[in-house]
């Protein structure tokens, strides 16, 4: 993935961190660009869709193969 964000605007590290945040909160669009702007960066929240429309589906084929290979049961042991 790092090679399709070398073009972009803004540093590979912040549209990662982003797309972490989207993935992983249940947060809008314009709540992250709020807190984007708490961290002093200036991105709009239709900046922000995009990314999700273009990343989402190499980010998604990326974790397939943790899915896959976790995909039968497992249990974790009191102690």
């Amino acid at each position: 993935m790092s090679a399709a964000l070398k073009a972009r605007h803004f540093a590979p590290d912040i549209i990662r961190l982003f797309m972490r945040w989207y993935c992983r909160y249940a947060l809008s669009y314009r709540d992250l660009e709020k807190m984007m702007a708490e961290r002093g960066l200036s991105v709009d929240h239709a900046t922000l869709h995009r990314w999700v429309q273009h990343y989402a589906p190499e980010l998604d084929r990326r974790v397939q193969w943790c899915r896959d290979r976790n995909s039968g049961s497992w249990y974790v042991d009191e102690t």
